[in-house]
């Protein structure tokens, strides 16, 4: 049991989301009850993560995709009025981390990427390690696009869209960046990666790949970016001995 004022300051501070320009608020964006013995995480606070967490009667809700994002409209009505009104009829904290998440040296989402896939972090190209979203490394193995893959498959449980850069060959150095990220493909390349990984793909991001000379591959945006909440979920548990559920809600984008 924990305070919601103290949790919440321990991950500001965890995260250091104050050092983060974003594109949303980062940290508490509804506040609900005071005190905090159960959390549940997910990617994002749609509808079906908020009906689950007052099934499970969840004191906090805790997502890498919350609300008030940039240039949306500010009136709460239709779908966003009863998404907050679900949480306010239950006095439950939505709780939200984006860039921060992303960043974290040790629990954001591409840390944990490289983690669960085995690549050996050697820094960011578009800053310091904990503060840059543009990761680089090295795969466990130099190994060919097909087999890296097929193992991104097997541990996201989600095939991915795969563009083959003729040429380029077997994958050593890699880059990559979770969610929304197909447009730091140039940069990845600049770096000298031969294959660039994040989860969306546009139109432009396959012709920018056979063109330039790297393989890119789309893991997807949910997919890729299941962990970072998890793990600062599951930190919260072993710090402060609440209790942690992870609610994955489908989406195949």
């Amino acid at each position: 049991m924990i305070h919601r004022d103290q949790l919440v300051a321990a991950c500001d501070h965890q995260l250091q989301s104050l050092q983060f320009k974003d594109y949303t608020v980062n940290g508490l964006q509804v506040q609900g009850r005071a005190t905090i013995k159960r959390i549940m995480s997910g990617v994002t606070a749609c509808q079906s993560l908020l009906d689950e967490a007052v099934a499970w009667q969840a004191d906090l809700v805790l997502v890498h995709h919350g609300y008030f994002w940039k240039n949306e409209p500010v009136a709460i009505t239709g779908m966003k009025q009863k998404r907050i009104k679900t949480l306010l009829d239950n006095d439950i904290n939505l709780l939200a981390y984006h860039l921060p998440l992303d960043a974290h040296a040790e629990l954001g989402n591409n840390a944990e990427l490289a983690r669960r896939l085995g690549w050996r972090v050697e820094g960011c190209l578009d800053g310091k390690l904990g503060e840059g979203l543009l990761w680089t490394g090295r795969v466990a193995e130099s190994q060919s696009l097909q087999r890296l893959a097929q193992q991104i498959a097997g541990v996201l449980d989600r095939a991915p869209l795969v563009i083959e850069a003729p040429g380029v060959g077997d994958v050593d150095k890699i880059a990559w960046c979770t969610g929304g990220a197909q447009d730091m493909i140039s940069a990845a390349f600049e770096g000298g990666a031969q294959a660039f990984v994040s989860g969306e793909i546009s139109e432009r991001t396959t012709h920018i790949a056979r063109e330039m000379g790297i393989h890119y591959i789309a893991a997807g945006h949910h997919a890729t970016e299941r962990y970072g909440v998890q793990a600062l979920g599951e930190w919260l548990a072993s710090e402060y001995g609440v209790e942690h559920c992870f609610m994955d809600i489908d989406n195949p984008a």
